[in-house]
């Protein structure tokens, strides 16, 4: 075991936070702590690392043990370069390193005993260096700067120039290279973009050390996680499993004490009818009868109402009107910022009732195209038209649809003017503002509250097209969940920008990946999308590059539905050519078999048995059978798996 909390208890202005929270943490173990917004996910993690002190309750680390800790946002301000931040971690190496060049320095003014002695401590020295690592350090730094997201051409960036999410990822870069006995990150994910959460979570799943998680990332928890450490109302239940593993105890556990809950209800009610039924007889030994029940009544430990799913955020989405079933079409779109070309001659079509998510790297464009559509900003070239009765509702991760200025009621009343005061504080009560809240100056809420008021703006939309721009940040796992319920249930149309993989697995049914300035679709959500990724991207490759070029400008109006039908056709004559290989091989086997079976036969006659000449070369025949069924086996075990 590396680390144990024991009763932890914690309370902020005598409001209880944390409760006689337990467990411990195995060496090696993957872990993570999910629970809602407010639950005490992070105080918890303050407290683990001697941020904050406990009220009660104690965290032991075992002894000799290290551990590492990285918040949700660093405030990292220094002069040093990313690559040089990065290369401070190995200055024990690096110290090595300069020793071991003096060394084979001074070895060429030494000779006789003092060679031999400062030999045998530079053979010493250089084993050292090799087991710490010194011949890998440098290309060890770049795969996880490469891995984190950041090119070569940023290595030199000064971090003080950094933005906040930058700083993180090179205070995370940093953390990884330390490798401590325990490494503990606070939402990890947030500032990275697909491909770098998926080089994080094979890196973690890798690592020889303990991880303990604080997530909202479902998907990432699935991958990492194999221990759930749940706080829910000030307490901690271990569950073994992933995230998936966990939802589903919990609901079990939760159906199982309702329904206990509900049994003993309808006894304790069934008991109260017979007491009062008893009583009314009105005779002394129904009365006796009935005071006997009562004694037994008070006796009984009363089971308290567990608490059911929150239902905190009560997510309806209606459209006003049924749209065309051509929403929108684009070709040509081009988006340049100076010398930087995000995409060019990019294009889309996207039907009524589809939910498309498009997906891609940090800095590829994507916010840029629900901005484009929006009217936000003006495209360098492109064609952008809206079908007939289309309504946009847009959901802005920067929450520029908001006035800063104005109260969270005021930007609900001036929005919908025909709503009386009890319909916005309702709505606003849906979205846990309530009280004196609906008076706060929206300029001072955080990044969590502003997402979940443009989601009740966006609620009374009763728009047809939603074009979202990561709805989830800032969302905790059950307000993802009931989002993601109002999508699935939403008769409309959706187009979102997001990194959240579960989310984008619950509710797309197509994805468009932005790379190489170029949109390629997937006809499914996420899982189907990796599965097609690779095989996708070989196909392209193996075409030459004229026939790829002028396919490209064939396609530029819809370039990811054609890369859909050309991926569909290429895997299906794939799939052709392996049954046909197959069922060829497997015949021909057939064949074979039979062919021997009757050579056995043959060897078995009496005439044969007993003619030498006869028999090798029936012997020889079934050598030579032996030999081509054999590599058919072969042929046909390759065929199988691939």
């Amino acid at each position: 075991m590396i680390l144990s909390c024991q009763n932890i208890s914690k309370a902020f202005n005598e409001q209880p936070v944390l409760a006689g929270v337990s467990f411990h943490i195995e060496d090696h173990e993957k872990a993570a702590i999910v629970g809602i917004n407010g639950a005490g996910k992070t105080t918890l993690l303050r407290i683990i690392v001697g941020e904050q002190t406990p009220d009660e309750g104690q965290v032991t680390l075992a002894k000799g043990k290290t551990l590492g800790y990285l918040a949700q946002n660093q405030d990292v301000n220094s002069e040093s370069s990313i690559y040089d931040e990065l290369l401070s971690v190995k200055s024990d190496i690096i110290a090595m390193e300069e020793r071991i060049r003096q060394m084979e320095l001074s070895m060429k003014q030494l000779s006789g005993h003092e060679l031999e002695d400062l030999m045998e401590a530079y053979s010493r020295l250089t084993h050292s260096f090799e087991f710490a690592g010194g011949y890998t350090y440098k290309s060890e730094i770049a795969g996880v700067l490469k891995g984190l997201g950041f090119d070569e051409e940023e290595f030199t960036k000064q971090i003080s120039t950094l933005s906040g999410g930058q700083k993180t990822r090179v205070a995370l870069g940093r953390l990884l290279l330390l490798k401590p006995d325990l490494i503990i990150l606070d939402e990890p994910t947030n500032h990275l973009d697909l491909n770098s959460i998926a080089w994080l979570e094979t890196y973690l799943l890798n690592y020889k050390g303990a991880v303990l998680i604080v997530s909202h990332d479902r998907y990432f928890l699935d991958r990492i996680a194999g221990k759930i450490i749940e706080i829910d109302q000030t307490k901690a239940t271990s569950f073994i499993g992933n995230y998936s593993d966990y939802a589903v105890k919990k609901e079990q556990l939760r159906t199982a004490a309702l329904n206990a809950y509900l049994k003993q209800q309808q006894e304790i009610k069934h008991q109260e009818q017979v007491i009062e039924k008893l009583k009314s007889f009105n005779r002394e030994k129904s009365i006796k009868r009935a005071e006997s029940r009562e004694k037994m009544l008070n006796k009984i430990e009363v089971l308290d109402k567990p608490a059911t799913a929150r239902t905190d955020i009560h997510m309806t989405l209606t459209p006003r009107c049924t749209s065309g079933n051509d929403v929108l079409h684009i070709e040509g779109l081009a988006k340049s910022f100076g010398h930087k070309e995000l995409f060019s001659d990019i294009g889309m079509d996207i039907k009524r009732g589809e939910h498309v998510a498009i997906i891609g790297d940090n800095g590829t464009g994507k916010t840029t195209i629900l901005k484009i559509i929006n009217g936000l900003i003006e495209a360098d070239a492109g064609k952008i038209t809206l079908g007939t009765n289309v309504h946009i509702g847009y959901y802005d991760q920067e929450h520029h649809v908001l006035h800063m200025e104005k109260t969270l009621f005021e930007e609900i009343s001036d929005e919908y003017p025909y709503l009386n005061n009890t319909e916005i504080r309702s709505t606003l009560a849906a979205f846990l503002f309530t009280g004196d809240d609906v008076y706060k100056q929206i300029d001072h809420l955080s990044g969590g509250e502003r997402g979940r008021l443009s989601l009740a703006k966006l609620m009374l939309s009763e728009s047809n097209f939603l074009i979202l721009d990561e709805p989830t940040n800032h969302l905790d796992i059950t307000s993802k969940e009931i989002l993601e319920d109002a999508l699935n249930a939403y008769e409309g149309t959706v187009l979102y920008v997001s990194h959240d993989r579960y989310f984008i697995n619950r509710t797309a049914s197509r994805i468009l990946d932005l790379t190489g300035g170029q949109l390629i679709g997937y006809l499914g959500n996420y899982d189907y999308y990796l599965e097609k990724k690779d095989a996708l991207e070989s196909a392209l490759l193996n075409k030459s590059s004229s026939s790829a070029a002028s396919c490209q400008k064939e396609a530029s109006a819809s370039s990811e539905s054609k890369l859909d039908w050309q991926n569909k056709k290429e895997m299906q004559a794939k799939e052709r050519k392996k049954e046909n290989d197959l069922k060829k091989c497997e015949n021909t086997i057939a064949a074979l078999e039979a062919e021997l079976k009757e050579l056995e036969s043959e060897m078995a006659l009496p005439e044969n048995a007993t003619n030498v000449v006869k028999l090798q070369e029936l012997t020889a025949q079934q050598e030579d059978l032996n030999t081509k069924l054999l590599s058919l086996y072969d042929q046909w075990e390759t065929l199988v798996s691939d």
